[in-house]
């Protein structure tokens, strides 16, 4: 019965991405008003041509919608694959893209890494690199071996494939954002390493099967690779290109991201000095760099501490927040989103006035701590 259920529940989810005139933004407007895929369809026509967004165009494309048997098709896909959905009101749909404006309404899963682990890095750099930026981006992956990090990227060719590749090699999981459905690997060349990927992280995407790699998909693959991660390194690119839109993702939302410079008269380097010139990107050398701008250097462990009583008047969003961060040492911007269900604003404005008492300390990387 309950398998019955969630079948069900993802027979709508996909077919709202299905539907004409209904975009992502469109899409998670709709499902944080009526609650479930399954009940913006059977919304009234009037409910919906009064939504701020929706109108009456993008209301007749939902209650016309008839094609659930390209959903059902895909359904079977799934099942024989055993891929797995996270849709938008999944508990484990990623909460760093949750925080997206525009973030998927549906992702297709294939592999085993935590989606929600505490430390996601993306490397993007250009697919034409020289010798210079393989070196690196295999230096800068050996050196988080340690650090239990997961390297994202869109195994694309160049330093994408090489960031995929030296972490399997190093036994660091991966996970490749895909600009096509998980029925087909492109470039085909990678198509081993996609397979070393599966059990080694895994193969992500917001594409059904039987989607293609159309010059199109590329930038909403960006944002994934972007939104999902915590901070976002670019190895080697030239002033347009995919990793110069990452980048700029990142920035919009509210991401660390890091660059390696290059030499000024180099085409391979343009992207990156352009990035670290214009403040859009801080300069790193190594890996250290970046584990300390993120406050996610190694230190001793202390003996748990008792709970920190405060004797503060606080409003209830300040309440919510200080409880989040009572329950560790220290906890990122994203995790206080995610858990304390506030809007962005309040979360900023209830840490603003925390930290003006004296109560909270921000650290590098948008991490938080009580200090008292």
């Amino acid at each position: 019965m309950v398998n019955l259920i969630m079948q069900n529940d993802l027979l709508y989810q996909i077919a709202l991405t299905l539907i004409p005139n209904i975009g992502d933004v469109n899409a998670k407007s709709l499902v944080n008003h009526f609650g479930s895929a399954e009940a913006i369809f059977n919304a009234p026509k009037k409910e919906l041509d009064v939504l701020e967004g929706i109108g009456k165009v993008r209301a007749a494309s939902i209650k016309e919608f008839k094609d659930f048997s390209r959903a059902e098709e895909e359904i079977q896909f799934i099942k024989k694959y055993k891929i797995k959905t996270f849709f938008l009101t999944d508990k484990d749909y990623p909460k760093r893209l949750l925080n997206c404006y525009d973030s998927p309404s549906l992702l297709y899963y294939k592999g085993n890494a935590d989606l929600n682990s505490s430390k996601l890095i993306a490397v993007v750099g250009t697919r034409n690199h020289n010798e210079y930026g393989k070196n690196i981006c295999e230096k800068l992956i050996e050196e988080l071996i340690n650090e239990e990090v997961i390297i994202v990227s869109g195994l694309a060719f160049g330093i994408d494939s090489i960031a995929h590749k030296t972490s399997v090699k190093n036994n660091i999981q991966t996970i490749g954002v895909l600009a096509h459905g998980l029925d087909r690997v492109y470039p085909s060349q990678n198509a081993t390493l996609a397979k070393q990927m599966i059990s080694c992280g895994g193969l992500l995407t917001e594409y059904k099967s039987n989607t293609i790699p159309d010059k199109q998909n590329f930038p909403g693959r960006n944002r994934i690779v972007a939104g999902i991660s915590d901070a976002i390194i670019v190895i080697e690119s030239g002033l347009k290109g995919g990793s110069l839109i990452t980048a700029e993702l990142g920035n919009g939302y509210n991401k660390d991201v890091f660059a390696f410079p290059g030499r000024i008269n180099d085409s391979k380097s343009e992207g990156c000095n352009y990035l670290i010139k214009n403040n859009k990107a801080a300069l790193i050398t190594c890996a250290n760099d970046v584990l300390e701008n993120m406050g996610w250097k190694q230190t001793k462990k202390t003996s748990p501490k008792k709970q920190r009583e405060l004797f503060i008047e606080l409003n209830a969003d300040e309440k919510i927040v200080i409880d989040i961060l009572q329950t560790q040492e220290q906890v990122h911007i994203d995790e206080l989103y995610f858990k304390s269900k506030l809007s962005s604003s309040a979360v900023a404005q209830a840490l603003l006035m925390l930290e003006m008492q004296g109560i909270v300390s921000s650290l590098p990387g948008k991490i938080y701590k009580i200090t008292l």
